[in-house]
């Protein structure tokens, strides 16, 4: 019987350990997708309702204090800070918020 090479062996145990990987990621995925899914039923339900009782949502209208009162004083990343403390809203979200109400409140738009 021959001898299977090494580079073979370690090949296998590579190609074995990446498609692992690849199906882990795989059904992470389709996870995600699925909540993705159910969140966005939720907010046209939440449109549907908002739309039938007429009326509109506008988060940047009834800011957090904290948040609103960072803004005023041009503190951007303590505004960012008190936004991810009281919504829980992720880095990218909360910078896009307090960039948002900050273009909104110097237009002259935010209630």
């Amino acid at each position: 019987m021959t001898a299977i090479p090494e580079s073979l062996i370690v090949f296998l145990i590579m190609a074995m350990f990446f498609g692992a990987i690849a199906l882990m990621v795989s059904v992470f995925r389709s996870g995600i997708d699925r909540r993705a899914a159910g969140l966005w039923r939720i907010e046209a339900k939440n449109d549907l309702l908002l739309n039938h009782v007429g009326r509109e949502f506008d988060p940047y209208k009834a800011l957090p204090r904290q948040v609103a009162d960072a803004i005023g004083r041009g503190e951007k990343i303590r505004a960012i800070k008190s936004r991810r403390e009281v919504s829980g809203a992720g880095l990218r979200e909360a910078k896009d918020f307090v960039e948002e109400a900050q273009r909104r409140s110097s237009s002259g738009t935010r209630g």
